[in-house]
């Protein structure tokens, strides 16, 4: 397995500027919320009562928070100190510490955990995993951290998005073609400090992982929604929101839309 590499290191320092003020940007964000909802109703539907997880790149601790107010033991991992701190200060305000427990560890250097477990489910929101270059090795190191039966589910953003393709068309270019030819990676910027980022098709984490184990369920998460930096979206066009959330939830798993998405939910049992 690969050390943290700069461009994490970089990720890490723009998180960590970002911590402090990550929730109350998104706070108000009714996208956000609904994105919250989709990834958590999805890894939901594999979890049985008292289970375990392993969270990669925990943030702030919105979803680990979740989980544990579902009955979940969540063993929380980042690196970004920053981040570890919020969610220490949101554990011990709800006092969570027989619930959640965190370590500061890289998801490229899971050798070097020291809760190795093995868990129910190893989950990872919104795109954090989307910040190294060799995903197949990474997917690789979760296997012996997972149990026979176990559930991988995983937030990723794919090569292509349906919705910043057609900024194209308000002469955006840029933005609308930076999935497209993104094999080197494409740099990303947060709290003025800029990393990269790549980019991963459903089959790259499907292929990776083998015959060892099996696809239970994808779905596209935003789109038919606009994405949430689309801010105000929700607020200004109501009635399309609601239109557009219906047509989602009926569509989600349907070609092509689970693949032109801002992001794609992806769930693979380990085979016993």
């Amino acid at each position: 397995m690969q050390s943290t590499s700069f461009d994490e290191l970089l990720a890490e320092s723009a998180f960590s500027k970002q911590s402090a003020v990550f929730d109350e940007i998104y706070a108000g964000n009714t996208i956000v919320h609904y994105k919250r909802e989709r990834v958590r109703n999805h890894a939901s539907q594999f979890l049985s009562p008292g289970s375990s997880i392993l969270e990669l790149n925990s943030g702030t601790g919105e979803d680990a928070i979740f989980f544990a107010g579902q009955g979940h033991r969540v063993h929380a991992t980042d690196l970004s100190t920053g981040m570890l701190d919020q969610l220490q200060k949101k554990v011990q305000a709800r006092d969570l510490q027989n619930m959640i427990s965190s370590e500061l560890c890289s998801f490229t250097a899971l050798s070097e955990l020291r809760h190795r477990g093995p868990y129910d489910m190893i989950f990872s929101n919104f795109a954090g995993l989307n910040c190294s270059s060799q995903l197949p090795d990474v997917l690789h190191s979760l296997v012996p951290l997972l149990k026979p039966g176990g559930t991988l589910t995983l937030v990723l953003l794919p090569p292509f998005c349906l919705w910043e393709s057609l900024l194209a068309g308000k002469g955006k270019f840029k933005t609308a073609t930076r999935r497209w030819f993104s094999k080197n990676g494409r740099t990303a910027r947060v709290e003025g400090q800029r990393f990269r980022c790549w980019y991963y098709a459903p089959s790259t984490a499907i292929n990776a992982l083998g015959q060892a184990f099996e696809l239970l369920d994808l779905e596209g998460l935003c789109s038919l929604v606009p994405p949430s930096y689309m801010e105000g979206f929700a607020e200004k066009h109501p009635s399309a929101y609601t239109f557009l959330k219906k047509a989602e939830d009926r569509y989600r798993r349907s070609w092509p839309w689970k693949y032109v998405g801002d992001y794609y939910i992806i769930s693979l049992r380990k085979k016993a």
